[in-house]
């Protein structure tokens, strides 16, 4: 009896330090407008209709994305999230975007720096990365 106690006071310890793969991190929260320069997010992004979308001139001032739910829109297209990939702190979405002219499949890959800082990176093209950060309003 005093084994199986002491054995179960060992297990409950070695949780507590070295946590299961199971009960790994959160996903990690992409929810949001996002602008390269967080300084213009006023110039970036608007309210309209109680939403919060791009600016018309917004590409003049770095340009930038919103994410919410499943959908990343952007100047140039919509984005259904089909995918969603943690590998440490880098996000892999594969999602369906609509332009005006096309449907097509992407594939998005983000390093997270902190809650409110990203980069979008593009595996194979190491120097070629676009830094965000998450706009407060």
């Amino acid at each position: 009896m005093l084994y199986s106690s002491l054995r179960m006071t060992v297990v409950a310890a070695l949780i507590s330090v070295f946590p299961p793969m199971a009960m790994a991190a959160e996903p990690i929260d992409l929810e949001g407008s996002w602008a390269t320069d967080a300084e213009n997010c006023a110039k970036v992004f608007v309210r309209k209709d109680g939403q919060t979308v791009l600016s018309e001139d917004s590409d003049m001032y770095g340009g930038g994305f919103t994410v919410k739910e499943n959908r990343i829109t952007g100047k140039m297209a919509r984005c259904s999230i089909t995918n969603r990939k943690n590998d440490g702190d880098t996000v892999h979405l594969l999602a369906s975007c609509a332009t005006d002219i096309m449907l097509s499949r992407y594939q998005f890959s983000l390093k997270v720096r902190d809650q409110d800082r990203i980069t979008r990176i593009f595996p194979g093209m190491d120097e070629i990365q676009i830094n965000y950060q998450r706009c407060v309003f």
